[in-house]
């Protein structure tokens, strides 16, 4: 028996995340007290006419309560009753967080006639740093479609009950930022660039053409090999202690050839390997 919190900033994506964990068919509850959490435990434990396995509960700003210092506290209480927990928090940067309530045209939960959109967004980080600490599974959206938050909520949690860790491949372009929810990032930068030989640029990692040259080039292959060899012996101790989930980032300028072939092939072997890997291209459509 499992219970998920769903928190994070508002306009980050805490909706979506919920909806789709409904979609799961897990037993669903917006906006709760996050006080009344033990509560909620002492009822999935003993309510029979309960049948859901797992329940979620939304907690973010709108919570009643008037800080989150003792979110650790009631957490430990759930914990205390024999109910595994696990946190999602999401984020975003705050430019596509100020832009999406510009284009939803929604109030934000702490903004007012004296208090901005973009103090209100800072205070909310500020409000919701407890949470964030004991968060499992941190998910950046700033870069993410809703139809992409779906998937990825479906898969990794879908993935997540059957094994304690669920591992995300990441590839990513520096020139658009560093993904702040990475665990482990590797830079591949320095490796012979794709998007040099006019003839390679329209494709990317995925394709047969840009995947011929990068396997020729013996720096790929040693750096693919420094990779997979560092995770093979470290990824076990991540899982020891209890992770259920873990984003490894590989980056090159643009995030469309060095980095995503990469990507492509760690997820391919560690797939084959121990099962439960997500590959995600942010930069790709």
């Amino acid at each position: 028996m499992k219970l998920i919190v769903v928190s994070g900033l508002s306009g980050s994506g805490k909706t979506i995340a919920l909806q789709a964990l409904e979609d799961m068919g897990i037993y669903c509850i917006d906006n709760l007290p996050f006080k009344l959490l033990p509560s909620l435990a002492a009822h999935m434990l003993n309510a029979a006419r309960l049948q859901q396995k797992d329940a979620a509960v939304g907690i973010d700003a709108r919570n009643l309560a008037d800080d989150f210092d003792a979110f650790p506290e009631i957490l430990a209480q759930v914990r205390a009753q024999g109910i595994k927990c696990e946190i999602i928090f999401l984020t975003a940067d705050d430019n596509t967080l100020l832009k999406r309530f510009s284009e939803t045209r929604r109030k934000h939960p702490l903004s007012s006639d004296s208090v901005p959109l973009n103090e209100a967004v800072m205070a909310e980080r500020a409000l919701l740093a407890p949470v964030a600490s004991d968060a499992d599974w941190h998910l950046d959206t700033s870069h993410t479609t809703v139809h992409q938050l779906r998937a990825l909520v479906r898969e990794r949690m879908g993935q997540s009950d059957e094994h304690n860790l669920s591992v995300l491949f990441l590839s990513f372009g520096y020139k658009h930022g560093l993904p702040p929810d990475a665990d482990f990032v590797f830079d591949a930068r320095c490796l012979p660039n794709p998007y040099w030989e006019p003839r390679l640029r329209p494709y990317t990692g995925r394709d047969a053409e840009v995947v011929a040259f990068l396997e020729q080039q013996p720096a790929v292959n040693r750096m693919y090999d420094s990779i997979r060899g560092y995770l093979e012996e470290w990824i076990p101790s991540f899982e020891a202690e209890n992770r259920s989930y873990m984003t490894v980032a590989v980056g090159c300028t643009g995030g469309y050839h060095r980095s995503v072939y990469l990507v492509e092939r760690l997820a391919a072997h560690f797939t084959a390997q121990r099962g439960h890997v997500l590959a995600r291209h942010r930069e790709l459509p």
